[in-house]
Parts: C-alpha cells; sequence; structure tokens
C-alpha cells in the first residue's frame, strides 16, 4: 500500500467525481419531467449506476497506487466519454444532467492539467455534446447550441483561472524558496562560517608555533581544533536533519573502523548523467550508514542494469535493526525524486538489505 494523503488533488476530483455522480442519480430520480418520483427510464438509470461504479472503482485505484498521473490522464477521456453517454440518452429534455458532467471534466482537467489541456477537453466536449444532441433529438435547435456556447465560455473561465492559479504557484514557491534561501545564509554565516573563521585562526597559530619549534603547544591546540571540528561536524548534521524535518541520531562510530569492514562492489549499467550521479549518491550513503550503523565485516554493494531498471542492492552482515524502520532520508528523498521504489529489511544480529529500484530513462 502506498502512502497517501487526503489532501492530494487527485483524490479531491475523486471525491467530487463521487459526489456529482450520486446527486445526479439523486436528481434525475425525482425529476418531474420524467413522469414523477422514481420515474427514471431504464437506460438513464443504468449509464448513471456504471458511472457510480466508475467513479468509485478510481477513488479505491488512487488509494492503490503512487502513480495518480496515469490513472489521471485514463480518467480525462472516460469523464468526457461517460458525460457524452448521459447527453444521448438523456437529452431531450430541459433537465438532462449532461451539462453537469461536461463541466466537470473540464474542471477536473484544468485543476489537474495545465490550461492546454483544459481547452482542448473543453473543444472535445462541446463537439461531443452537439454530436450526442444530434443523435438524439435528429435536430439542433439554438437552445442546445447556446448551451454548447456556454460549455465553451466556461472551460475558458476555468482554463483562465487554471492558468492564474499556475502563475500565482509558482511565485509563491519562488518568494517561499528565497525566504528559505535568506535563513539558511544567514544560519550559515552566523554559526558554522564563523566557526570555520576561528578554526583557520588556531590552524595559523599551529603553523607558528612549529616554526618556532613549539611542537607540544601546537599538538595541543591541534587537539583542542579536532574537538571543535567534531562538534561543528554534529551541528551541521543536525541542521541538515531540521531542515530536511527528519529525526536526528547521532552516529555510532564505535566498534569496527573502515579498514576493518570489507566492501564487495560490482556496478554494471548505463543511463542517462542525472541518474548515475543519484545512484551514486545512494551507494555512498548506503555504505556510509552500513559502516556506522551495522558495524559488519563485510558489505556487499551490486548496481546493475536491469532492461528499463536500475537495481542497487546493499547487504551487509552487521548487528541489524528492529523492524519496522524508517529509511535513511537522504536515500529515499533521492529515490523519491526520480520515483524509485525502496525496500529494506533485517533481523536483529543478522545484518541488513537494502534494495532500490531506479527507472533507467
Amino acid at each position: 500500500m502506498s502512502n497517501f494523503t487526503t489532501t492530494d488533488p487527485d483524490f479531491a476530483i475523486g471525491g467530487s467525481r463521487i459526489f456529482v455522480s450520486l446527486v445526479a442519480l439523486l436528481s434525475i430520480f425525482i425529476d418531474p419531467s420524467n413522469g414523477g418520483f422514481l420515474g427514471i427510464e431504464p437506460s438513464a438509470l443504468g449509464i448513471l449506476l456504471v458511472h457510480l461504479l466508475y467513479s468509485v472503482l478510481m477513488y479505491i485505484a488512487l488509494q492503490r497506487t503512487s502513480d495518480h498521473h496515469d490513472l489521471a490522464t485514463i480518467s480525462v477521456p472516460l469523464d468526457v466519454f461517460f458525460a457524452a453517454a448521459v447527453a444521448f440518452i438523456t437529452e431531450g429534455r430541459p433537465t438532462s444532467p449532461a451539462f453537469v458532467f461536461f463541466v466537470f471534466a473540464i474542471v477536473a482537467a484544468g485543476f489537474r492539467f495545465n490550461p492546454r489541456t483544459c481547452l482542448g477537453v473543453t473543444v472535445f466536449s462541446v463537439v461531443l455534446y452537439l454530436m450526442a444532441i444530434s443523435f438524439a433529438t435528429h435536430f439542433v435547435s439554438n437552445s442546445y447550441m447556446m448551451r454548447a456556447a456556454y460549455l465553451a465560455i466556461a472551460g475558458y473561465i476555468v482554463g483562465f483561472f487554471a492558468d492564474q492559479r499556475a502563475k500565482f504557484e509558482a511565485r509563491v514557491h519562488e518568494l517561499e524558496s528565497a525566504a528559505e534561501r535568506q535563513a539558511i545564509a544567514r544560519d550559515l554565516h552566523d554559526g558554522y562560517v564563523q566557526a570555520l573563521a576561528g578554526i583557520h585562526l588556531r590552524l595559523g597559530a599551529c603553523e607558528r608555533w612549529l616554526d618556532q619549534n613549539q611542537p607540544s603547544k601546537a599538538r595541543t591546540e591541534v587537539k583542542g581544533i579536532q574537538v571543535e571540528v567534531t562538534r561543528e561536524y554534529d551541528e551541521v548534521r543536525k541542521y541538515v536533519h531540521s531542515l530536511a524535518n527528519t529525526q536526528y541520531n547521532a552516529a555510532d562510530l564505535g566498534g569496527r573502523t573502515t579498514d576493518q569492514t570489507e566492501f564487495r562492489v560490482k556496478a554494471n549499467f548505463a543511463t542517462n548523467a542525472t541518474l548515475v550521479e543519484h545512484a551514486l549518491q545512494i551507494v555512498l550513503e548506503g555504505m556510509r550508514n552500513a559502516r556506522q550503523h551495522g558495524k559488519p565485516r563485510i558489505v556487499a554493494v551490486s548496481v546493475q542494469g536491469l532492461d528499463d531498471t536500475i537495481r542497487i542492492t546493499i547487504d551487509d552482515d552487521g548487528v541489524g535493526f528492529a523492524e519496522p524502520s524508517c529509511p535513511p532520508w537522504s536515500i529515499a528523498s533521492r529515490v523519491a525524486e526520480v520515483r524509485g521504489e525502496l525496500r529494506m529489511t533485517a533481523r536483529a544480529d543478522a545484518g541488513a538489505h537494502l534494495q532500490i529500484d531506479l527507472p533507467a530513462a
């Protein structure tokens, strides 16, 4: 089961689709022009029930997959198709809900995609609407022509606001990024840059003492610098984790050293420069985590190209960890950025296994 939130725009569209389907079904049930209460025709009832089933299944599918873009691409033509089917069956009545279904398809396209897609859906909807009316009534009257014109106007308005919303969100994102960069620059300047300046001065003092043949003072100062560098290193790691909004745990550097851990690395893959960089950084971070936290004797790393996938596996014989456990945030963020998959398993005192599949294209 993939992680999702109900604030996802695709879930908002999916929930609205179910609501529109239920309201249309209820309205046509009680429509007086159909012969009174529950006077709905079987064909109209059938297409509306199928639309309701489609809406529910689409919402369930959104919960079970993380690739919402493909589902959204499928749902746009299906929304227009159902609107045309409703128009074909129920047009000829002044209270037909077909117009609502067409408007929903246009709004969903404008909300989920770019204004150009919204315009294309609008043109397609108008054409299908006129075709459905001509087949259903055998004559397109002026009133139906005006409905098509209103549908086109509604599509234009939705596309216009979608374009303005995209520009507004881009501007807000730009301002937020600028503010965050200013805050980060200030923190780095007032904290870590000053610490580095202090270390530079102390190293200069060490150089003078060595020139004056006073190695004991230089050695004492170097030890003090090591303590300060360790402290600042820990502070930088805490700061980076705070920026990533992840929990920080001080690395356990005890146990075996780097020289006591044997790394066995095999790599054979081909892809673009961006994915190569991601793959190498993932491998480096995985090796660091295995060395520092797992205290293994052997770490086996494999990077292989498999058809359209780059598979990275990292196995060690260290202390392992208790499941469930969150993957390292730096690795997880890179995998999520390229829409890859990450699986991590381990048993206490039995090592850890990390498998990452990245799309090769």
